[in-house]
This record gives C-alpha cells, sequence and structure tokens, in this order.
C-alpha cells in the first residue's frame, strides 16, 4: 500500500494524508485514522489516482459522517472525501444534476430555487448524494429509487461509468453498486412546483425531524433498518433499552433508533451497544434487527 499510495503521489493533484485522524470527520466524532485520505481535485484526479492504485487496495468513500461508525483501530487502505467541487447542483428543466458530495440540504434547496417539486425529503436526509444514492436513501416516505434518473461512478479499476437506476438493483436503503466504486455525480427528477410550496414542505421536515430526532447530540443517524412489518424505534423500545448505556454509549431517550456519544463514547462502545440492542430486541421480539449504520475499519 505505501509503496502504490507513495507512486501515485506524483499524479494526484488533490490532497493525499497518510494516518489521516477520521474522528473530526463523522458525526459521532469517534474512531481511528485512514491510512490514507485522498481529497481528489475532480473526477479525472479521482480516476487517474484509483488507476495507478494496486488493486489490491481497499477503497472507500466518505460524506458528511453521518451513518457511519468507524473502528478505534481505524481504516486500511485509502478513504476518499469529495470536497467542495464536488458539491455543485444545476437544474435543467425538471432534472437536477448534483455532485456526489452535495448535500441534502443542497439538492432539496436548488431544486426549490429551480420550481422542481418531489425532492423535498431528502432535506430530511442527513448526508451526500453519493451516499444515498449507494443506500437508496429515503425520509417522509420517499426513496432516491423514486427520483434517480442515473449516476455517475468512478469505478474501483480507475473507470468512469454512467449507470442508470434500473442497473443498481435498488431495495429497501441498499443498492448494487460495484465494491469501490464512488459516485461522483447524480442526475435526479421532480415534477414542475411553487417553491414557496417547495419550501412550505422543507419546513415541515425539518420541524419533524427536530421535534423526533436528537440532532444536537453527538449520534449516527438511524441506526436499524425498520424489518418488515415493524418500526425499528418501536421494538428497541419494548425491549426496554430506552436510555441504555454502555461506557459513553447510549441509547437516544429522545428516539430509541438512535445512538449517542454522550461524550466519552469510544467506537467500540457504540457498536456494543448497538449489538447488545439487537440481542435484547431478538430475545423479547424475536426479529433480528440489521444495521442501517455502517461499520468501518479494525478494532483497536
Amino acid at each position: 500500500m505505501m509503496a502504490s499510495a507513495a507512486s501515485a503521489t506524483p499524479r494526484v493533484r488533490g490532497k493525499l494524508t497518510p494516518d489521516a485522524p477520521l474522528a473530526p470527520l463523522v458525526w459521532f466524532k469517534t474512531g481511528g485514522a485512514a491510512q490514507w485520505l485522498f481529497e481528489p481535485a475532480d473526477v479525472d484526479d479521482l480516476a487517474g489516482f484509483l488507476a495507478t492504485l494496486d488493486p489490491a487496495v481497499p477503497v472507500m468513500a466518505l460524506g458528511l459522517g453521518s451513518n457511519l461508525i468507524v473502528r478505534d483501530g481505524g481504516v486500511p487502505g485509502v478513504v476518499v472525501r469529495l470536497g467542495k467541487v464536488f458539491g455543485q447542483v444545476a437544474a435543467d428543466g425538471m432534472t437536477l444534476t448534483a455532485g456526489g458530495g452535495a448535500s441534502g440540504i443542497a439538492v432539496s434547496s436548488a431544486a426549490r430555487d429551480a420550481g422542481v417539486a418531489g425532492l423535498e425529503f431528502l432535506r430530511g436526509i442527513p448526508g451526500t448524494v453519493g451516499g444515498f444514492v449507494r443506500m437508496n436513501g429515503g425520509a417522509y416516505g420517499r426513496e432516491v429509487a423514486d427520483v434517480l434518473v442515473d449516476c455517475d461512478v468512478v469505478l474501483r479499476s480507475g473507470e468512469i461509468a454512467s449507470l442508470a437506476v434500473a442497473d443498481l438493483d435498488y431495495s429497501y436503503r441498499h443498492s448494487g453498486l460495484p465494491e469501490g466504486a464512488i459516485v461522483v455525480a447524480a442526475r435526479l427528477r421532480g415534477a414542475p412546483g411553487e417553491p414557496a410550496v417547495i419550501q412550505a414542505e422543507m419546513d415541515r421536515i425539518a420541524a419533524a425531524r427536530e421535534a423526533s430526532q436528537p440532532l444536537r447530540t453527538r449520534t449516527g443517524g438511524s441506526t436499524f433498518k425498520n424489518p418488515p412489518g415493524h418500526k425499528a424505534w418501536e421494538l428497541v423500545d419494548r425491549a426496554g433499552c430506552r436510555g441504555l448505556m454502555l461506557g459513553g454509549a447510549q441509547v437516544s431517550e429522545k428516539h430509541t433508533n438512535f445512538l449517542i456519544n454522550t461524550g466519552t463514547a469510544t467506537s467500540a462502545d457504540i457498536e456494543a451497544l448497538g449489538e447488545e440492542v439487537r440481542r435484547r430486541v431478538r430475545d423479547s421480539a424475536g426479529v433480528e434487527l440489521e444495521w442501517e449504520i455502517a461499520r468501518l475499519g479494525v478494532p483497536k
């Protein structure tokens, strides 16, 4: 890895940092360092870097760091973070082209300004286009599969490809995006709408999130997927886990499908608490909760 990343260094125009701390970049504010953190200058820079990188080296993308536990031993290989150049959003009729680093708020706001309705739900997804395209992110009754036209990705080989929504094999919080592929842009389609009406719906979504979710804490967003026929938070609550603590990690009192770093938690605390919640729900309800939060890297 060291040799291959070092040999790629002269060919990058972006920033390549060894042993880069990831805790400041994720919502939980815990976890170890990336062996390498790469912030590409543009799509060609990313493609060229991946093409020269040893194919055995793992690569993962990091967006806003919301739905993510970075384990305390850090992340081997290369973590790619898409910066401001990947954060642009432009409208053409009812279609928006958004960079992989654009936030849900940026996309929904650009849609409002262009009079494009149907993308308001993205206001409620705490992440970037790259993340919610990969995970088929959703909120308030809609999901990315409903609005995505296609996306541009840089494959692990460095090849740039365009994938239609039908190519992504979407299901609940899941896509068939190839391993190591990084979404650099996506086209999303809405319908004509009045900006004032669109803004009102965005305000409603923002207020609903504020009222029901512990947004002002160090959290990772929605922890577990909703099992068929169930709501994850209800199962967690019924299992007696509201407020449950392990080390510095706690199940939110406000919304039981959220885990919180109370200030002293390690990533191991958070992950172990999640596993204890899963055990209690399994024992009490006979339901196997699946993690929605990604867990990356190695234990300390």
